[in-house]
């Protein structure tokens, strides 16, 4: 076995090969950017090589740098993680020129499946229904603009080195091309550097099934089953789970059966994914292969057993697979939320900056579920606006797809961010929504249930009784300790409180100390009773059970009452005495302040251009301005038509999130 490897990646997939070697008894070596000097990775491994400047196209996309680091170290072998140089044959190739190990498939096996172009290729040479599209690179936006009229609409315009959920734009009209091609070509420059663009007929309403296959270099090849990963915002994949509640076990096979011929026909020798686009009738045809490990492994390994990554280290080193097709089994079910660093309540804007909290549940068996989460991060790391927004990858398992999902709906209330946006909320809602918990998901899911973006939910009436005695309780400890004097006499608590929840209104009756309070609901008939409670003033998370039923929220002081948050129902919850509640009652609403006037930048980020000068006419709906944040280019559009009075801002500007870029007159 190889005694020293070189990890050629960052964060969280760092981490996670660092975790298998050392299991397995291998020395790391982890390179790093200057933004990345102080990371996790940086502090496990056990040497490290600095490698340049924080853009990946100066630090982890130059082969020259890790060739160097591992000839450095003395590794004799390099893991790609994922993304940067992990399905570029051309790297492959020079790992082997160099007599270093690429802990991945072999470089004719990437070249043939790993570009999206040539895959499209072979997959129809090979008699392999794929999606309508140009199989082919495009040279300019004209020649997009032909091709996607011919396909006809929608069509998605997709880079050929893509992945991770970059490079990749629907178009659904004309208009949507003329600005989505060059947008998608910047991109793909900017985080693969590979601007080759091809264009495919947007199947509507499609779910994204992949089969993960594992391959050794002696002609072996298995499936482990199947991922589906129809929960997708912008293309990129927020929720996961394995199995897949779509397939049937004849559906099932077949994917398989045809994942692995593919393998064999290119003699795949590492872990790779083949991706399908399914229709809700069971139809299938194949999208793409990965050649590398796909973020969204945990879920496969969750129900199958296996470590992929030391798959790949043993299948690198030349060991034979130690098992067939016929001893993998399915073993329950396991989901993967994916956590972000965007503002799901901005229309999931990237929100970069630094963890101020980072307190993710516990790992472990629960009670009837388990829980893991893959991070690369600490409190008090910060997010890069250069690299991807992910925090960590939370995922559960349970013996059913239900109980897997109220394990991660818990798993989320437990997950506490502070100091950036974070989408925890969403997940949640959606792990409580009918729709997804009955298992009919497509990858239009998100907009289909959000079509106003996000705003978070309103209580249930679970919620509500909740977020009633979460108030009640910290109103009722507030109150204890504003009437110790100084001889530390208490005087008599008051118990008869209205508890305000938004706009809802409820008077009680509280009675209990810190460790446990039952709450009467006077109006309602109703008794309350709260216990095991973990919070003190200051603590910004709440954790008791209500009525024997576990929960957790995030709770803390607000300029009036408290802000309390259970999953994603989050509401102001005012304790008042009743003569209190009715004044209230009285006070006048503040209205929030009029920016129809302004473009605000919706994200920290750079000006990438400036399409608006002062004096223009611009209708609604026309681009002001681009930006770039985390490798992504966001189109800026005005919301109304005007005159352009001031330009704040031009091309090559760093801009802050809420920034003022363009006022109208």
């Amino acid at each position: 076995m190889f005694s020293k490897i070189l990890i050629a990646n960052r964060g969280e997939i760092a981490v996670r090969v660092i975790k298998t070697c050392r299991r397995l008894g291998i020395a790391t070596v982890v390179v790093y950017s200057d933004a990345d000097a102080g990371s996790l990775a940086v502090e496990m491994a056990d040497e490290t090589v600095h490698i340049g400047a924080s853009p990946a196209a100066q630090s982890y996309l130059v082969a020259d740098k890790i060739i160097a680091a591992c000839k450095e170290t003395g590794a004799q072998a390099i893991h790609p993680g994922f993304g940067f140089l992990s399905e570029n044959a051309s790297f492959a190739q020079r790992c082997a020129d160099e007599g270093i190990v690429f802990i991945g498939p072999n470089p004719d096996a990437i070249k043939a499946m790993g570009d999206k172009i040539e895959s499209k290729k072979f997959a129809q040479a090979a008699g392999v229904s794929c999606v309508p599209g140009h199989i082919g690179e495009i040279a300019d936006t004209a020649e997009a603009v032909t091709i996607a009229e011919q396909i006809g609409y929608p069509v998605m315009i997709k880079a050929s080195a893509g992945g991770g959920g970059k490079g990749i734009r629907v178009a659904w009209n004309r208009q949507d091309v003329e600005e989505g091609f060059p947008a998608v070509r910047a991109e793909a420059k900017a985080s693969f550097g590979d601007d080759r663009i091809f264009i495919e007929k947007f199947i509507e309403s499609p779910r994204h099934i992949e089969i993960q296959v594992l391959g050794d270099k002696h002609g072996n090849v298995v499936h482990l089953f199947e991922r589906e990963c129809s929960i997708q915002r912008r293309n990129q994949k927020v929720i996961e789970e394995a199995p897949s509640p779509l397939l049937d076990e004849a559906t099932r096979a077949a994917m398989g059966a045809q994942a692995v011929a593919l393998a064999k026909a290119v003699n795949y020798d590492s872990a790779g994914t083949v991706e399908f686009v399914a229709g809700q009738d069971k139809s299938f045809f194949f999208l793409e292969m990965n050649t590398r490990l796909q973020v969204e492994h945990p879920v496969t390994e969750l129900i199958t057993g296996l470590d992929l990554v030391e798959q790949m280290i043993r299948s690198a080193y030349g060991e034979k697979m130690a098992f067939g097709q016929d001893d993998l089994k399915i073993n329950g079910w396991a989901i993967e939320s994916r956590i972000y660093a965007e503002d799901p309540y901005r229309k999931f804007l990237p929100s970069i900056g630094r963890l101020v909290r980072y307190d993710p549940p516990a790992e472990g068996q629960r009670q009837g579920y388990t829980i893991r989460n893959d991070a690369g991060v600490r409190e008090g790391d910060e997010i890069s606006m250069y690299y991807d927004p992910m925090i960590s990858k939370l995922c559960s398992w349970a013996p059913t797809r239900l109980a897997a999902i109220d394990g991660m709906g818990r798993a989320l209330e437990d997950f506490h961010i502070e100091g950036l946006g974070q989408n925890i909320p969403f997940l949640a809602a959606v792990m409580d929504e009918d729709r997804f918990r009955s298992g009919q998901l497509a990858t239009s899911y998100i907009k289909d249930q959000f079509p106003d973006g996000f705003g978070g939910t309103e209580p249930t009436a679970d919620q509500l009784d909740i977020l009633t005695a979460v108030g009640a309780a910290m109103q009722r400890v507030y109150a204890a300790r504003a009437r110790n004097d100084a001889s530390g006499l208490i005087g008599a608590a008051r118990e008869d409180w209205v508890v305000a929840v938004g706009h809802a209104k409820r008077p009680v009756r509280v009675t209990g100390d810190e460790a446990g309070v039952t709450i009467d609901l006077t109006g309602e008939g109703r008794t309350l009773s709260l216990a095991d409670i973990d919070w003190r003033p200051g603590k910004p998370v709440f954790k008791a059970t209500l009525t024997g039923r576990p929960f957790t929220v995030q709770a803390t002081p607000a300029a009036e009452g408290f802000t309390i948050r259970h999953r994603a129902a989050k509401a102001r919850v005012l304790v008042l005495t009743p003569r209190s509640a009715e004044l209230h009652d009285k006070l006048p609403e503040k209205q929030a302040a009029d920016t129809s006037k302004l473009v605000l930048s919706p994200m920290p980020g750079l000006v990438v251009s400036m399409d608006v000068a002062a004096g223009q006419l611009v209708r609604e709906g026309e681009v002001v301005c681009v930006l770039e944040a985390m490798k992504m280019q966001n189109i800026i559009r005005a919301e109304r038509d005007g005159t352009v009075k001031v330009v704040n801002a031009k091309s090559g500007d760093p801009v802050a999130a809420d920034e003022i870029l363009v006022e109208f007159a």
